[in-house]
C-alpha cells in the first residue's frame, strides 16, 4: 500500500504541477555520494559508442502494407550496449510484430543514449513524422540516476503519450528499469536505487494508463534474471543489458504491442487477473515482471470511487525466443 500512496502522490503532483516528493532526499544523497561515483567511474570506463541502427523493413517478403513502429526513449530503446543491428530491443520487436501481424513493419528509432524524459517531447515531433501506428517507450533510469524529481518526470512522460495517442498512435511503456540491479552498486545505493526505480515505475504506470496507453513493468523481470546472471544479462559496460537482457525485455513487450493492436500474440500468454483502481494496479505492476496494465471500465464506467480502473494483465511463462531479425536497411 506504501507504493501505492507513493505513486498515487507522484502522479498527482504531476498532473497539477506539483514538485512532487523526490527520490533521494539531500541528507541520504549525502551518505551514498562516494558509492555513486565510484559506481559512475566502473560504468563509465568501457563505454559501447553509438548503438547499432536498426532502421529500416522487417518482414520485406510478406503482404500488406507495412505497420510503422517508432522506439522512443533512452540508451535501452535504442540499444547501446550490444554489437548488431538485430541486437537491439528495436529489431527484436519489430520482426516479432511482423512475424504476429503477418504484415512488413517499417521500423525508426528516435531513442537517444542519455536521455532523459524531458527530452520525449523532442522525440515525439521526430516520431510524428513517419505517422506511427505504434510507439514503444522505454525511459527513466536517466531521471532516477540524476536525480529529477519523479513528477516532473511523469508530467513529460503523460505529455508525450498524450501526444501519440492524440495523433492516433497506439503506445506502449516499459516502465522504469530495476536499478538496483546493476553490479557496480553497493549498499545503501543499490537499496535506494532499487526504491526510486520501483516508485517512478507505479507512478509512470499512472500516467500512461490515464492518458491512454498500455504500461508493461520491466523491473521484475530484468532484476532477477540480471541479479541471478549478470555476466549474460549485462553487456560489456556492466551498465546496459546484452542481447540476452534486450530480449528478456522485448519477451515482456511484445504481447502488449500485439494487444494494443488488436493482434493474438503468438509469443506467450497474458492472464487476466482483473480490474483495480489504477493506482493500486501501478503498484502491483511493479512488482511482477512483464505485467501489463491499460484502462478498464466498470458497469461502462472508466472512473470508479477511487479514481480510474485499470486492468491487470499478467504472463504465463517466459517464452523460448523471438523470431530472428531480417530486414532491409534504410
Amino acid at each position: 500500500m506504501l507504493r501505492a500512496f507513493t505513486a498515487r502522490r507522484i502522479a498527482a503532483a504531476a498532473a497539477y504541477g506539483g514538485g512532487g516528493i523526490t527520490a533521494l532526499g539531500g541528507i541520504t544523497f549525502g551518505l551514498v555520494v562516494v558509492e555513486a561515483r565510484l559506481a559512475r567511474k566502473i560504468i563509465q570506463a568501457t563505454p559501447n559508442g553509438a548503438p547499432p541502427v536498426a532502421d529500416g523493413l522487417y518482414g520485406g517478403g510478406l503482404d500488406g502494407p507495412p505497420l510503422s513502429l517508432v522506439m522512443l526513449g533512452d540508451s535501452t530503446a535504442a540499444g547501446l550496449g550490444v554489437h548488431t543491428p538485430e541486437e537491439t530491443p528495436a529489431a527484436m520487436l519489430a520482426a516479432g510484430l511482423s512475424s504476429i501481424a503477418g504484415r512488413p513493419v517499417r521500423l525508426t528509432n528516435v531513442a537517444r543514449p542519455g536521455a532523459r524524459s524531458a527530452e520525449l517531447a523532442g522525440q515525439c515531433e521526430r516520431a510524428a513524422q513517419v505517422r506511427p501506428d505504434l510507439a514503444v517507450v522505454m525511459i527513466g533510469a536517466n531521471d532516477v540516476t540524476n536525480r529529477v524529481p519523479p513528477a516532473e518526470s511523469v508530467r513529460h512522460l503523460s505529455d508525450a503519450v498524450r501526444a501519440l495517442r492524440g495523433s492516433g498512435c497506439q503506445v506502449v511503456v516499459g516502465t522504469c528499469p530495476d536499478l538496483g540491479s546493476v553490479k557496480p552498486l553497493m549498499q545503501p545505493l543499490k537499496w535506494i536505487a532499487r526504491r526510486a526505480s520501483r516508485q517512478l515505475a507505479a507512478a509512470q504506470t499512472i500516467a500512461v494508463v490515464e492518458h491512454g496507453g498500455r504500461s508493461v513493468s520491466l523491473g521484475d523481470l530484468l532484476g532477477r534474471e540480471f541479479a541471478a546472471d549478470p555476466l549474460s544479462m549485462f553487456s560489456e559496460d556492466r551498465y546496459h543489458p546484452s542481447a540476452r537482457g534486450y530480449a528478456a525485455a522485448a519477451a515482456a513487450l511484445l504481447p502488449s504491442m500485439a494487444h494494443a493492436l488488436d493482434l493474438e500474440p503468438d509469443v506467450e500468454t497474458l492472464l487476466d487477473q482483473g480490474v483495480l483502481p489504477v493506482y493500486l494496479a501501478a503498484a502491483e505492476a511493479a512488482e511482477v515482471s512483464g505485467t501489463e496494465v491499460s484502462g478498464a471500465s466498470v458497469a461502462g464506467d472508466d472512473l470508479g470511487p477511487r479514481g480510474r480502473w485499470a486492468r491487470l494483465l499478467r504472463r504465463r511463462a517466459v517464452p523460448p525466443g523471438l523470431p530472428a531479425p531480417t530486414h532491409d536497411a534504410t
